[in-house]
């Protein structure tokens, strides 16, 4: 039994699908990845954990998070784009 133990907590990472480099949690973009949120994502921006996250891209270095409660004419939230340093890891 304590063979099935270090085997089993190693397993899990194995199992997860590797981060893409442009992720969004928006189903209708072409960027959502459904295997990926099936995990806990978080991402790192700028040395900082962020949870607000919409969308990322870890090569051309931004972010989207909403713009506080504003909201477009069809009721999807208004995005504003940060750059800076982006890392996504599973939590």
């Amino acid at each position: 039994m304590t063979d099935a133990t270090p085997a089993n907590s190693t397993t899990p990472p194995a199992d997860r699908p590797p981060l893409p480099d442009h992720l969004s949690i928006d189903p209708r973009s072409p960027h959502f990845v459904a295997a990926v949120f099936e995990h806990e994502v978080g991402i790192h921006f700028n040395g900082k954990q962020r949870d607000d996250v919409e969308e990322y891209c870890i090569s051309e270095g931004w972010v989207k998070v909403p713009a506080g409660k504003t909201v477009d004419r069809k009721g999807q939230p208004l995005m504003i784009k940060l750059k800076g340093k982006v890392e996504a890891f599973y939590r």
